[in-house]
Parts: C-alpha cells; sequence; structure tokens
C-alpha cells in the first residue's frame, strides 16, 4: 500500500495500515482510500480502515519531522481557520502543520468575520470557498458546521463543536498507540463531564476496537444519540456508561478526564465543583487501574480540579505527548484532504 505520486516527483514508499495494533485495521490488501475533497466533522463519516490508515499516516509523517525531513505535499494551499473559541493547540498545531506541508494558513475570528455581522454561514462558506484550499472550523454549535460543509466547495475540518471534538479523539488514539502498542480491547476510562470530548472518544473506541467505560454524575451523561449509536455499531460490553468513578477506573489501561465547566458552561463552574469532586483524577482514583496505566487529559487543564498536580505532572501522564500528536494527526488529515490526490 503506498501514498500517491508526491508533488516533488518521488514516489513515497510503502505505507502500511496498523493492523495489529490492536486487531485487522479493516478492509483487504489492496483496499483503496480517497481522501481528497472529503470533509472531517464526526469519525462516524470514516470507515474503521480509513481512520487507521490516518494514525498510520501520521505516524510516518512524526518519524519524518523528527528526522528533519519535510514534504511540500500542500504548497501553494491555504487553510481558513475559523474561530468561535479561543485556542492554543487547535490554532498553533494547525498553523504550525500547514507550514511544515508547505502551506499557508489565515487565522480568522467570527468577530472579524461578516459572519459576526449577519452574513449566512452558506454565503460565508461560498466566497471563502473561491479563496481558500481548505476551512477548519473551531465554533459553538456543530449545526453551524454542517451548514458550513454543506454550502462549502473545499473540505472542512471540525476543529471542535460543542458536540465533537474528532480531531483531539484521533491525537488521543495515536498517543493510546504508542504507549500501549495496542488498540484492541484496551479499556479506556474515562471520568467527568459527559461532552464533546467524551462523544468523540467513544465514536473512537468503537472504531478502534477498544472498550471504553464512561462515569459521569447523573444528568451529566454523553449525549443520548451519541451512546445509541455506539451501542447499536459496537460489540456488546464495549461501551458502558456508570455513574461510579471508581468502577469506571477499576483495572483500566487508560484514566482520561477532561475539564468540569468547559467553555460556554463557565455560569455553572462553581456548582460543578461541588457535583463533580468525587470524580477528580487524583492518586487514590488512579491506584484502582492497572499498575501500567496511562493517563490522558485533552487539556487545558484546571490543576486541583478534575486532576491533582501529582497525577498530571506524574509517571503515568502522557498529556503533552497527547498534545504534540494533534500536530502530527491534523498534518495527515490535511495532507490527505487537501493534498496531491487519491492515496492507496
Amino acid at each position: 500500500m503506498s501514498v500517491a505520486k508526491r508533488l516533488d516527483g518521488e514516489v513515497a514508499e510503502p505505507l502500511p495500515l496498523v493492523a495489529g495494533a490492536g486487531g485487522s485495521a479493516g478492509g483487504k490488501p489492496g483496499s483503496e482510500f480517497r481522501f481528497k475533497g472529503r470533509h472531517f466533522l464526526t469519525l462516524t463519516d470514516y470507515t474503521d480502515a480509513e481512520l487507521f490508515f490516518i494514525l498510520d499516516y501520521a505516524r510516518r509523517l512524526k518519524e519524518e519531522l523528527a528526522a528533519g525531513r519535510f514534504r511540500p505535499l500542500l504548497a501553494h494551499k491555504t487553510l481558513a481557520m475559523i474561530f468561535a473559541k479561543p485556542s492554543t493547540r487547535t490554532r498553533v498545531s494547525f498553523e504550525v502543520g500547514m507550514s511544515q506541508l508547505g502551506g499557508t494558513s489565515l487565522y480568522l475570528s467570527t468577530a472579524d468575520l461578516q459572519l459576526g455581522r449577519g452574513e449566512s454561514v452558506a454565503d460565508t462558506a461560498r466566497v471563502l470557498s473561491r479563496y481558500v484550499d481548505g476551512i477548519m472550523v473551531r465554533t459553538f454549535a456543530h449545526s453551524e458546521l454542517e451548514e458550513l460543509a454543506r454550502h462549502a466547495t473545499v473540505p472542512v475540518i471540525n476543529g471542535l463543536t460543542d458536540w465533537l471534538h474528532p480531531c483531539q479523539a484521533m491525537a488521543d488514539y495515536m498517543t493510546i498507540l504508542e504507549h500501549k502498542g495496542r488498540l484492541n480491547d484496551l479499556i479506556l476510562a474515562y471520568v467527568g463531564d459527559g461532552n464533546n470530548m467524551v462523544h468523540s472518544l467513544i465514536q473512537g473506541a468503537v472504531k478502534f476496537g477498544a472498550k471504553i467505560r464512561v462515569a459521569t454524575p447523573p444528568g451529566y451523561e454523553p449525549d443520548e444519540t451519541v451512546v445509541a449509536w455506539a451501542l447499536s455499531e459496537g460489540k456488546p460490553g464495549q461501551v458502558e456508561i456508570m455513574t461510579d468513578p471508581r468502577a469506571a477506573v477499576q483495572g483500566a489501561d487508560v484514566v482520561y478526564t477532561d475539564v468540569w465547566a468547559g467553555m460556554g458552561a463557565e455560569a455553572e463552574a462553581e456548582e460543578r465543583q461541588q457535583i463533580f469532586r468525587p470524580y477528580q483524577v487524583n492518586e487514590e482514583l488512579m491506584g484502582l487501574a492497572a499498575a501500567d496505566a496511562i493517563f490522558m487529559h485533552c487539556l487545558p487543564a484546571r490543576r486541583g480540579e478534575e486532576v491533582t498536580d501529582q497525577i498530571m505532572d506524574g509517571p503515568q501522564s502522557v498529556v503533552f505527548d497527547q498534545a504534540e500528536n494533534r500536530l502530527h494527526v491534523q498534518k495527515a488529515i490535511l495532507a490527505l484532504l487537501m493534498g496531491p490526490g487519491k492515496v492507496s
């Protein structure tokens, strides 16, 4: 299996799927993958094999970067980045990724666009599609992202919505694969708020063959439609929703948490601190996981709330590996969707 002919005229070396990194990647030898021109809104839009391919492509790009090799796969291409929500990792990783791939990026705050003055999402999509080769969006309502994608004629990438965070989840599963060597039947325990992050982690667990246990306070469970999809698409027992964080973490290979009050829920922060206190990842809770378990957080973290310093900075923490892998995964997505053409 190889990457299409490169822009510099050379043919890339074979790029195998990560079959065996937790089971079959899906698909048969010689299967073809067509990514060019597609949107990346949710993991459910892609097959298991395609998602495994993206992870392996990200690994390849990471290795090339470490060796000081750069391929101008997106030379003369431009990515528009629309931000309704502020960001550190999303903005920097996409900008640096485009630069390393030979392209450029434009930071577009909704406050600076006519979108913030009444222009429709559809018209904005049509206009931007005449100027740029791809659009990344970090916004609140998932419906706005979907409307933008319906009217754009270039790839649209979900940098985060209130419902999903697929690029982060891809970086997370890449990180787990690096540290644990497999995804199939691995147990991921998520404790905290049933938010956009856990939605994408659930989707990823089903796609990659992992098991996920989600523990949230009553009333803060993941979206019912996400859970229903997972239960219908996944294997029996693959996705468990519960309220007991200790039961979720018991024997887990990965322990994951996120902020208790994300963007848009700041007004509830004080109330949530009381409700979520039993879900803090501390030495006692982490001690219930497997001895070689890793700790993950998508960042930014509110130290002393959802996680203690001892865990965040401890030997089991891989949070900064996660943050780095945002760059590599997003480069893979950008190159495949906006690059030279078909990958087989």
